[in-house]
C-alpha cells in the first residue's frame, strides 16, 4: 500500500525546502528592517472566532477544515492570519500601541487547487494595530514592495481602492436608476460578487448581481463605474467627479489620497494603480485595500494582498481598535520565481562532506566534523560504511561544494585533501587553512 499525502497538500524535500527557507528569511528580514515583532496564534480556532458575522466572510467560512474535539467543541483550521491575531488584540487590550507583528506560517483552506495555490499553504502577515493614521497602510505596503525587491522581482503594480468608495457606489446607484428597480441587498455580498471577476469573468459576476436581486440597469451602471482603472491621478480625478456629494465615497478618496501621499515619502508612488474594480473577498475590511502583482510571463493573480479592517477587534470582544495590514503569498511567489529562474541557490546548506579513506580513521573523522561545526561550518560524514569513491559520489550527487579527505597519511601529516566538488580540483591544506577557507 502506498501513503500519499493529503489532497492539496505537498512533501518538500530538501532542495525545495532551500528555496523556500531562502524566500521566507528574507521576507522576514525586511519584517524585521520595518520594526515588525514576531506573534504566534494557534493552528485551529473556535469556530465561533472564525465564524464572526463581519469578520472572514461567508466564502471562506465555507472553506474552513472544520471539525469537533473530543469533548465536542466545534473547531477550525485558521484560514488566514489577521483573525488570530485580531482575538489576540482584543483579549489584551494592555498591549503598547501601535502593535506591529509579523507572522509566517501555514494556513487550510479548502477550495479548488490551482497553480500557486494549495489546501494548506503559507502566509506571510504584518499588520498595525492602534493608528488611524493613513500612513500606516503605506508602510505596510512600503514593507511588501521592499519584501520583492530584495527577492530580485522589478516589474510590478500595486492596484488600490477603498471600501468606502465602493460602498459610495451603491448609493449612487440607488440614486440614479429608477425606483422600481430598488432593492435591498447586502454590500458585502455585491464586494464578494464583484471580487470573483477574474475568477468568472464579467458575465459570471452579472449572474451573481442577479441572484442577489440586482435589476439589469443596476448592474449595468454598477459595472461601468467599477470598470474604471488606471493611474492614481486620472481615476482620482473621475471618482471626485462621479461621487461628487457622496460623502462615505468623498471620505475613501480622501483616505486614499492620504495613502498616496505617504507612499510618495516611501518613495512606491510609481507602482500604483487606482482600480474603482478592487474589492477584495473578505468581510472585514472597512477602508483602503490594496493587492500587488508582478509582471511575469504566467499569469498567476496578485502575490499580496491587504486592507484596513478598523472593526474586526471590536467584533471579537474588545475595544474598538483600528487596523490595518498586508499579507504576502508564498506559493505563488516561489512559483513565479521558478518561472522566471530567479534561484540561484545551491542544493544543500550542507557546505563540506568529511570523508574517510578507511574504517581506521572514522573516530578522527568525527572529531574533525565536529570542529569544522564548532566554527560553524555544516557538514556531513559517512554513516553507511561506503568506500571513498562512494562517498565522494554521495557528496557530488547531494550537491555539497568541498569535500575534506582524511586518511593516515593526511593525519600524520597535519595536512588534509580539499576537493572542490565542481571544479574537480584539489590541493592539501592544514585544517585551520580549509576552516578559514570555507568559512570566506
Amino acid at each position: 500500500m502506498k501513503f500519499q499525502p493529503p489532497k492539496g497538500t505537498r512533501d518538500f524535500l530538501p532542495e525545495e525546502m532551500v528555496k523556500r527557507e531562502f524566500v521566507i528569511n528574507t521576507i522576514k528580514n525586511v519584517f524585521v528592517r520595518y520594526g515588525f515583532d514576531p506573534l504566534e496564534t494557534p493552528v485551529f480556532e473556535n469556530f465561533e472566532v472564525l465564524a464572526v458575522k463581519g469578520g472572514l466572510g461567508e466564502d471562506v467560512r465555507k472553506q474552513v477544515f472544520y471539525f469537533e474535539d473530543k469533548a465536542e467543541r466545534e473547531m477550525g483550521l485558521r484560514p488566514e492570519l489577521t483573525i488570530g491575531m485580531a482575538r489576540v488584540i482584543a483579549a489584551n487590550p494592555q498591549l503598547p500601541k501601535p502593535f506591529k507583528r509579523y507572522c509566517i506560517a501555514p494556513v487550510w483552506r479548502y477550495e479548488e487547487i490551482t497553480a500557486g495555490r494549495k489546501r494548506e499553504f503559507y502566509q506571510c502577515d504584518i499588520d498595525v494595530a492602534g493608528s488611524e493614521s493613513m500612513e500606516a497602510d503605506a508602510e505596510c505596503i512600503a514593507c511588501a514592495v521592499e519584501c520583492f525587491k530584495s527577492l530580485g522581482f522589478k516589474e510590478f503594480k500595486i492596484k488600490i481602492n477603498n471600501r468606502k468608495i465602493l460602498e459610495g457606489f451603491l448609493e449612487l446607484i440607488k440614486k440614479e436608476v429608477e425606483p422600481e428597480a430598488i432593492v435591498e441587498f447586502s454590500s458585502v455580498e455585491v464586494f464578494r460578487a464583484i471580487d470573483k471577476m477574474s475568477k468568472i469573468g464579467l458575465e459570471g459576476v452579472k449572474e451573481e448581481l442577479k441572484k442577489i436581486g440586482f435589476k439589469g440597469s443596476q448592474i449595468d451602471e454598477l459595472l461601468k463605474i467599477a470598470s474604471i482603472k488606471g493611474s492614481f491621478e486620472y481615476v482620482m480625478k473621475k471618482g471626485r467627479e462621479v461621487l461628487k456629494g457622496i460623502k462615505i465615497a468623498e471620505d475613501g478618496l480622501d483616505e486614499l489620497e492620504e495613502v498616496f501621499k505617504f507612499s510618495e515619502v516611501y518613495e512606491i508612488s510609481d507602482y500604483f494603480e487606482l482600480d474603482f474594480g478592487l474589492a477584495r473577498g473578505l468581510d472585514y475590511y472597512t477602508g483602503p485595500i490594496f493587492e500587488i502583482a508582478v509582471e511575469t510571463k504566467r499569469s498567476i493573480g496578485s502575490i499580496a494582498g491587504g486592507g484596513r479592517y478598523d472593526n474586526l477587534i471590536g467584533l471579537l470582544g474588545g475595544r474598538p481598535v483600528p487596523a490595518t495590514g498586508i499579507s504576502l503569498g508564498i506559493e505563488r511567489i516561489i512559483e513565479i520565481m521558478k518561472d522566471e529562474g530567479m534561484f540561484n541557490l545551491p542544493k544543500t546548506k550542507v557546505k563540506a562532506f568529511v570523508a574517510n579513506v578507511n574504517e581506521k580513521v572514522k573516530d578522527e573523522t568525527a572529531k574533525i566534523a565536529q570542529e569544522l561545526r564548532k566554527n560553524g561550518i555544516s557538514c556531513q560524514t559517512d554513516l553507511m560504511g561506503r568506500n571513498l569513491t562512494k562517498q565522494l559520489e554521495l557528496a557530488d550527487n547531494l550537491g555539497i561544494p568541498y569535500a575534506i579527505i582524511v586518511g593516515e597519511k593526511e593525519l600524520k601529516e597535519g595536512k588534509f585533501k580539499l576537493k572542490n566538488m565542481k571544479e574537480k580540483s584539489e590541493k592539501d591544506f592544514s585544517l585551520k587553512e580549509i576552516i578559514d577557507m570555507i568559512q570566506k
